[in-house]
């Protein structure tokens, strides 16, 4: 009987190799496994490159969701006027906190445009920042109250000026009393001199009322009184028409109760050379390009000053580039003779019942 698997190779399978015999060649070798042309990675479970992802991405939102809250709560701080817990111990810390896990954030790959954008935040609105405005916003209103007792708040709270008594305040003028004066003056002088060298005037700017410091961090019932200053659209250049013009203000002065004139600009007035030449041109009067002399009637408040500008003795051009830029702002002439009165810690007649009153709550001050 003739083998199947030998019937195939001999009915048509010309030249093919014979079947091995039974049981193989003898020292044949099975092949081995050839290890593959390109190596794979081996394999990583899943679960955790899954979490490892999850975990670098929840990174940069804890950050930026940190920045945010940080963000909010200096600006509610800020608007709540707490300057003095804007820049506490606290809020550094806390900062610092928000600072560290911005930077973790920048550390991992996932997470790094997210702390970027919390970065962007931590610079726009940190302590350093809203500290800065919280403090302008203080400064502009006046409002210093921050951590004080209730007894620093009486005590900024105060009507008067501190070392100033309630019976000094209501015995000295009125704030209208020195306006009215002062007014008087001024007008009195402006005539004597038009008389005198026919100089014209010009008013280089408004009255003006500055609330006094009381003292103890707040503001007084009082205020500085600065008068109308007035200036000749003249101007003064010669030496003796300068000694004359300060005469006939002094006598107008005197005659109304006011001391001799003091010329601060002098040699006499005791002044180093370096100040007179840094504030008036030179030490010389006869070369000086500024002149400020005074006088007051103590003990009542009232002041006087007078200052002439002359451009002739300022060579350099300095004097004229300060008095171009007053010029631009107020009209006044660039050079000539300006006068004007000043009087601090005056009082009102319309408020001086509350002075009195509210006085009463601060017996010991």
């Amino acid at each position: 009987m003739v083998d199947p698997k030998r019937a195939r190779y001999i009915a048509g399978a010309e030249g093919a190799p014979p079947l091995p015999p039974p049981g193989g060649y003898q020292g044949a070798r099975r092949p081995t496994a050839q290890p593959p042309l390109f190596p794979t990675a081996p394999l990583v479970n899943s679960a955790e490159a899954t979490a490892e992802k999850q975990s670098a991405g929840a990174i940069g939102w804890i950050a930026l969701v940190a920045a945010i809250l940080f963000a909010l709560t200096l600006l509610a701080t800020l608007f709540a006027g707490g300057t003095d817990l804007l820049y506490g111990a606290t809020m550094l810390v806390l900062q610092l906190v928000v600072v560290g896990v911005i930077i973790a954030a920048l550390c991992s790959p996932r997470g790094r445009v997210l702390g970027a954008s919390a970065l962007v935040i931590m610079l726009l609105l940190n302590v350093a920042t809203v500290g800065a405005m919280s403090a302008l916003q203080t400064s502009a209103s006046g409002s210093y109250g921050g951590q004080q007792t209730a007894e620093q708040r009486h005590a900024a709270a105060y009507p008067g000026v501190k070392d100033l008594s309630a019976a000094e305040v209501l015995a000295q003028p009125s704030l209208e009393e020195v306006r009215a004066e002062s007014d008087a003056a001024s007008a009195q002088i402006r005539q004597r001199l038009s008389d005198r060298f026919g100089y014209t005037w010009t008013q280089v700017g408004p009255e003006d009322l500055r609330p006094e410091r009381n003292g103890y961090g707040g503001e007084s019932m009082l205020v500085q009184y600065i008068s109308v200053p007035w200036m000749t659209n003249e101007p003064v250049q010669d030496y003796d028409r300068k000694l004359e013009v300060m005469r006939v203000i002094e006598d107008v002065l005197v005659e109304r109760g006011f001391y001799g004139m003091y010329s601060f600009n002098e040699p006499s007035s005791s002044l180093d050379d370096t100040i007179l030449e840094k504030f008036y041109g030179t030490a010389d009067a006869h070369t000086q390009h500024t002149w400020e002399w005074y006088t007051d009637n103590y003990p009542d408040p009232l002041r006087f000053y007078a200052v002439l500008f002359d451009l002739s003795n300022d060579p350099a051009g300095e004097l004229r580039a300060e008095r171009e830029s007053d010029s631009a702002k107020t009209g006044e002439p660039l050079e000539g003779l300006r006068i004007s009165f000043l009087a601090p810690q005056l009082l009102s007649e319309a408020d001086r019942e509350e002075f009195e009153e509210r006085m009463r709550e601060y017996p010991g001050y």
